[in-house]
């Protein structure tokens, strides 16, 4: 197994912790900004524990962006969606998706109010969660030949 083969794998598998942090985070959002409840202990964890794994996973693909044989440097690289995605669609929206969700929890972090923290949240994981799964979704209409 190559190093790019583990980190492929890692970045991969580590997905899902990321994915359902996040999800967990903006459920828990939703229901407190919209049912006007306490900004908790509970609540500050899994928030930060979605941060982090955001920003572990990126981590990840720092390595793997230079360890992949996907991301190439020449002429051809806009003309293969594959590869085009890999190289320029992947990183940039995983980055702004990664921006989201730092921009957010630090608002949250210096606004007072307990609705006003859950709003916060919840706005920006949400946008964030939804520009990872347009990532995700962009990806494989790239490896299904969609240009």
């Amino acid at each position: 197994m190559t190093l790019y083969e583990i980190f492929k794998d890692l970045h991969s598998g580590f997905r899902y912790v990321v994915f359902i942090l996040v999800l967990l985070a903006i459920i828990q959002s939703l229901m407190g900004w919209l049912g006007n409840k306490p900004y908790t202990e509970g609540n500050r964890k899994i928030n930060l524990f979605a941060f982090i794994s955001a920003h572990t996973q990126l981590l990840i693909g720092i390595i793997l962006f230079f360890l992949s044989p996907n991301v190439q440097f020449n002429s051809e690289t806009m003309k293969n969606a594959t590869t085009r995605y890999f190289t320029v669609e992947h990183w940039v929206m995983m980055l702004i998706a990664i921006a989201l969700i730092t921009v957010g929890y630090i608002k949250a972090k210096k606004t007072e109010t307990s609705v006003s923290k859950h709003k916060t949240i919840a706005i920006f994981y949400l946008i964030a969660f939804l520009v990872i799964i347009g990532a995700i979704m962009a990806g494989h209409l790239s490896v299904l030949g969609a240009n």
